[in-house]
């Protein structure tokens, strides 16, 4: 499908629209792979787990030609308590911008703290970020929070081993919902380099990884890290294929229950985990 990558999703029930291969820091790409991808049509910038100056630098170089309003900026925070507050405004400051597009409530397994959302939300009503986000790794909570109204966005886990998330999750939002992005498509790079995958099976590409995620009509956005321009490329490269067919995705599933070492009588089997 031409230019997939340049179209835009709304992004749950928020007015931000995303390109639907959005980027993290994590793995140390440089600035010019960010801004090849900004220019491909990647506009949610995750500058999450690690805010590296690679991502920094790229995010300054496209502010500078005057492209805010094209960006979908993502502060995360990883605070459980006290400062909320100065976490985000320390990484306001370092890009130099007024207010984050999402503030997002790093990796919780139980539900944040009141006070922590108390703190979010007068951070909210100052201006300093637009909508709210939480990621974490458990399903159950995940699912509970998602008809939260504090909660404009979830970052969750998916991908073609583990795909719990479409018993547990997906089937609990309604149309007003919030956002949904994706991460780990890879399994930490496991679905490519598994010895579990059988002899003679096509190994999929982190491309394909991310095009099974997005072919859940729940996901809006999911998260590539590479840490080099060449794996940036190939990666947009590989999505901008477009959609998986049936067939792909039945033997994306079928290489998930290979890498997670289950049975792969029923091609729609989910995860335990």
């Amino acid at each position: 499908m031409e230019d997939w990558l340049q179209e835009r999703i709304k992004l749950g029930r928020t007015d931000l629209k995303a390109g639907r291969l959005g980027l993290g820091s994590s793995y140390m790409a440089p600035a010019r792979a960010f801004e090849a991808a900004f220019e491909a049509g990647c506009n949610y910038f995750y500058w999450g787990a690690l805010r590296t100056p690679m991502m920094t630098h790229a995010l300054k170089t496209i502010l500078s030609r005057g492209k805010r309003d094209e960006l979908i900026i993502v502060i995360q925070a990883y605070i459980r308590s006290r400062g909320l507050g100065w976490s985000l405004k320390r990484g306001l400051r370092s890009l130099g911008i007024g207010h984050a597009d999402i503030l997002l409530l790093g990796w919780h397994d139980s539900p944040p703290a009141p006070r922590l959302l108390d703190d979010a939300e007068r951070l909210r009503e100052q201006g300093l970020f637009r909508y709210l986000g939480l990621s974490g790794h458990k399903r159950s909570l995940l699912a509970a929070q998602s008809t939260d109204p504090q909660f404009d966005l979830l970052m969750l886990r998916y991908n073609a081993a583990h795909r719990g998330a479409e018993t547990d999750i997906f089937p609990h939002l309604s149309g007003n919902r919030p956002g949904v992005v994706g991460f780990t498509a890879t399994r930490w790079g496991s679905l490519m380099k598994s010895k579990q995958i059988p002899a003679g099976e096509k190994r999929p590409s982190a491309g394909d990884c991310y095009r099974f995620v997005l072919a859940d009509p729940h996901v809006d956005v999911v998260i590539t890290a590479p840490s080099n321009i060449r794996q940036m490329q190939e990666n947009l490269r590989e999505v901008n294929k477009g959609p998986m067919s049936d067939e792909e995705l039945v033997w994306m599933r079928r290489i998930g229950d290979a890498v997670y070492g289950r049975p792969t009588a029923n091609p729609r089997s989910i995860s335990s985990d």
